[in-house]
C-alpha cells in the first residue's frame, strides 16, 4: 500500500505595497479574472495600496472608464443565479448584500431581474433538479424529509408560504402544516 506523501506548504509571501500605476495594474488584472463589486474591489486595493489616496484615484479612474458600476454588477450577479442555479430573490439579496452591494441597489436588481420570474415554477424546477433521483411523492412521506426539503427551499431563497404551497402539492405530510406569517 503506498503512503501518502506530504508536501511542504509553500509560505505566504507578503506582497510589496503597490503605487498608483502599479495599483491601476492591479485592478485591471482583479476585473480580469472576475467581475467585483466596487466595495469589494476597493477592499481588494486598500490590501496592496501604499496609500488610501492612491486607491481613492484608481477607483475614480476605473468610474469613469465605466470598469465600476453596481448597479450593471448586481444585474447581471441577479440574473446568473436565477437562470444558472435557479435560486429564489432572496438567496440572490443575500448573496449580492454578501458582496458588498449596497442594500438599495440589489433590491433594485433583484426587483429588475425578478420582475416577470414565476416563484412556483422556479421552486418546481429547483426540486426537479435537486431531487431527480427520488421519486418526491414517496420521499415525502417522512416528516423529517419534509423538514429538510422545505430547510433547503428556504436556504435557495423561497419564501416561506411558497415553499409551503410546493410541498402540499407533493406530500400529504405537508399539508397538516400552517402557513406562517409571510416575514420575508
Amino acid at each position: 500500500m503506498a503512503t501518502k506523501q506530504s508536501f511542504p506548504r509553500k509560505p505566504r509571501t507578503r506582497h510589496a505595497k503597490l503605487g498608483e500605476d502599479a495599483l491601476w495594474d492591479h485592478a485591471l488584472k482583479q476585473l480580469s479574472r472576475r467581475a467585483h463589486s466596487a466595495n469589494q474591489l476597493r477592499a481588494k486595493l486598500l490590501q496592496r495600496a501604499d496609500s488610501p489616496a492612491s486607491v481613492a484615484a484608481v477607483m475614480q479612474k476605473l468610474l469613469e472608464y465605466g470598469y465600476t458600476d453596481d448597479q450593471k454588477f448586481s444585474e447581471a450577479f441577479a440574473s446568473s443565479r436565477l437562470q444558472n442555479e435557479g435560486f429564489g430573490r432572496f438567496r440572490v439579496l443575500r448573496d449580492l448584500q454578501s458582496k458588498r452591494v449596497s442594500s438599495g441597489v440589489a433590491q433594485q436588481a433583484v426587483a429588475k431581474v425578478f420582475e416577470g420570474a414565476d416563484e412556483k415554477e422556479l421552486i418546481d424546477a429547483y426540486l426537479a433538479r435537486k431531487y431527480r433521483s427520488v421519486v418526491l411523492h414517496d420521499f415525502l412521506q417522512q416528516d423529517k424529509n419534509v423538514a429538510s426539503v422545505y430547510r433547503r427551499l428556504r436556504t435557495a431563497g423561497f419564501s416561506s408560504s411558497a415553499s409551503l404551497v410546493a410541498l402540499k402539492r407533493h406530500s400529504q405530510r405537508a399539508a397538516d402544516w400552517e402557513e406562517p406569517p409571510e416575514s420575508d
